[in-house]
């Protein structure tokens, strides 16, 4: 028999707070403030400051101004690239900036960094300055590429930390838009300064990402992590909503890039083009203001019923309820004030920063003694760690590779006889692979993993193979190949980051992730100079000068002439080595896949899911680490109460 005893009419129904008028709602100033403090649009302003910064991957298409208008050989050019990678992944004072200051800081000093290198740079290539010698203008290029590190992490990191449980859909879609960013950068140019002008790009890359971030500067922070889990704040809907409108705007760009290489446009006809372009950019507002609007009715929905008090308590009793066989109430007492005992941690305790300043031996003598995989790590039992080293060392022969191909992709279609409109195609079409490979594997390794607990590193040696088949399209030269080497490289080059950076944020945790990333990113300009400076570029030399007839002149950048090379020679040995570096990387990575086989088969995230009752700290338990009996802690006397077990059952759920 089952009866309600709080009376079935007494609660009121969920339709208490019924919707009314959508617009009503979302045009008043108190939804306006909701919708600007909202955890979801300083993921759009993270978008849009992305997007913006992105100007490290348009080398290419400057890359000859820079050659002739200062008188550089390959090898000099190649070392200003080296400047380029060594500030964009130079992230570590970005990332220490991060960890004592609020992302407003860090943005702001990225956007004076980025105007001030870049607009020198301009003023160099344009003729307003005197020509500076090779090492001032690294300097410039390396304090612009610089503020690269200084967006991602303020924008990034925040939104990892906002969402530790999305890691990889959020790492995914920031990283697309990165990717897109160069294909971006091309149509505005063309829409505001006609094409005509490499130095104009330059200037456009000088004050575009400056301007967006600091606009944003005081939307991108760090946001507490609701208590309520599977709410609208944490859910996974609009970061699909942002998927579909990424893919949305790179199909529109690639459309462009073929109707623009067939079709001549005037600079008006620019101007109208790039109108889809920026209603596709804030298009994800939308997404926005709906999602903040649901969840304005879901904490109205709460309101309602917790003004309307306890739902009823419903009681189930049995046959054996009416011969007074009852659990008494001393018994329950007893039951509920059983004291539970914390799981034991399997790791050594993580020492905070203030202990670590004063006692700095005490800190290097538990750098050797690192917790749990998945546990937070200090930065130096991180850096010590054979995960990272094996890591870093994956990512220098993969990135590194891939960044060479897309730095010098306008010298090898020169080398190879594609015509100079070719290059811009060359490096757009780069520009969307490289978008559709990082949002490919942030959403993809997050659904392998959550659903077949297949490890990232798994997937990361899956896209180093699949980039020694673009090297070797490069190497053999193959008639009309450049295209699709373009596209393989673009997406292996994108896909690797997602997955480096997903898998530093789950084996080290997310307490020092702001350094830890960008030390993560520097295995980009380490594999830059290794293979594009001493390799790509000496061998390119050479073969220009064994074309010549002698020897190898201007190394150093002040030659004053231009250094020309063509042929599949140019860059066939370099390729070939580049494709070795490649696949061992591959062969590394799988070092770590076994390393952490046991690590991915677990529940990686069970430390940020908090149950009912189990306190503050959540659960959080390392991954694959077995909860106890009575972790679950129910605190909440049981709305359903049986009778007709017995004093047998009740002692054995104590």
């Amino acid at each position: 028999m089952v009866f309600d005893a709080a009376g079935a009419g007494s609660w009121p129904a969920a339709s208490a707070a019924a919707p009314g008028n959508p617009l009503r709602v979302i045009l008043t100033r108190g939804f306006a403030r909701q919708v600007l403090a909202g955890r979801w649009f300083t993921v759009f302003a993270s978008l849009l400051i992305m997007a913006a910064s992105g100007a490290t991957y348009i080398f290419g298409a400057y890359s000859g101004a820079l050659k002739s208008s200062l008188g550089y050989d390959q090898r000099a050019l190649n070392t200003v690239s080296f400047a380029k990678d060594l500030g964009a992944n130079l992230g570590v004072l970005s990332g220490l900036l991060n960890e004592v200051t609020p992302p407003w800081v860090v943005l702001a000093a990225g956007a004076a960094m980025n105007l001030a290198g870049y607009l020198m740079v301009y003023l160099a290539v344009s003729g307003r300055t005197p020509r500076p010698p090779l090492g001032l203008l690294c300097l410039y290029v390396f304090a612009g590429a610089n503020s690269q590190s200084f967006a991602n992490t303020g924008a990034l990191v925040t939104c990892v930390k906002n969402f530790p449980e999305s890691r990889g859909v959020v790492i995914g879609i920031l990283k697309g838009f990165v990717g897109l960013s160069g294909a971006v950068y091309t149509q505005l140019y063309l829409a505001f300064y006609g094409g005509e002008d490499p130095e104009s790009l330059i200037l456009l890359i000088a004050w575009l990402p400056a301007a967006v971030s600091v606009v944003f500067v005081h939307t991108v922070r760090y946001l507490p992590y609701p208590r309520r889990r599977g709410g609208q704040e944490t859910s996974t809907d609009p970061f699909f909503c942002f998927l579909y409108l990424s893919i949305a705007l790179a199909c529109f760009l690639l459309v462009m890039i073929v109707v623009q290489g067939r079709v001549h446009f005037s600079r008006d006809a620019y101007g109208v083009a790039a109108t889809p372009l920026l209603i596709l950019l804030l298009m994800p507002l939308c997404v926005v203001i709906k999602q903040e609007y649901k969840i304005y009715r879901e904490r109205q929905l709460d309101d309602a019923l917790r003004a309307a008090g306890p739902p009823p308590t419903i009681t189930v009793v049995d046959a054996a309820a009416s011969n007074g066989v009852q659990m008494s109430t001393d018994a329950k007492k007893t039951e509920q004030q059983q004291p539970v005992a914390p799981p034991a941690s399997r790791s050594n305790p993580t020492p905070s920063p203030s202990s670590c300043l004063g006692r700095f031996g005490g800190c290097v003598r538990t750098m050797f003694r690192p917790p749990a995989r998945g546990e937070d790590h200090t930065i130096l039992q991180a850096l010590v760690s054979v995960d990272m080293l094996v890591l870093f060392v994956a990512t220098i022969c993969g990135v590194g590779g891939t960044l060479t191909a897309i730095d010098n992709m306008g010298q090898i279609g020169q080398s190879l006889g594609y015509p100079s409109r070719s290059t811009n195609t060359f490096v757009s079409l780069i520009s969307i692979w490289n978008y559709a490979g990082r949002v490919t594997a942030g959403y993809a390794s997050e659904a392998v993993l959550s659903r077949h607990r297949v490890p990232r590193p798994l997937l990361l040696t899956l896209v180093l193979l699949l980039a020694c088949a673009g090297h070797l399209l490069i190497a053999f030269g193959v008639p009309r190949s450049l295209y699709a080497a373009s596209v393989v490289i673009g997406f292996c080059f994108g896909a690797q980051w997602p997955l480096v950076f997903a898998v530093i944020s789950e084996v080290f945790g997310l307490k020092y992730y702001s350094t830890l990333y960008n030390f993560g990113g520097m295995a980009s300009p380490v594999g830059s100079y290794l293979l594009n400076v001493r390799v790509a570029g000496r061998l390119y030399d050479a073969e220009a000068a064994r074309q010549r007839g002698g020897g190898v002149g201007g190394g150093g950048g002040g030659g004053g002439h231009e250094v020309v090379c063509l042929g599949v020679e140019c860059f066939r040995r370099s390729f070939l080595i580049i494709t070795a570096a490649t696949a061992l990387g591959a062969a590394v990575s799988l070092a770590l896949v076994w390393r952490t086989w046991g690590f991915y088969r677990g529940d990686i995230y069970a430390r940020f899911r908090e149950e009912e009752g189990e306190g503050k700290d959540g659960g959080r338990l390392p991954a694959g680490q077995p909860r106890r009996a009575g972790a679950e802690g129910e605190a909440a006397a049981p709305q359903l109460s049986t009778a007709g077990k017995g004093e047998r059952d009740a002692s054995s759920d104590v």
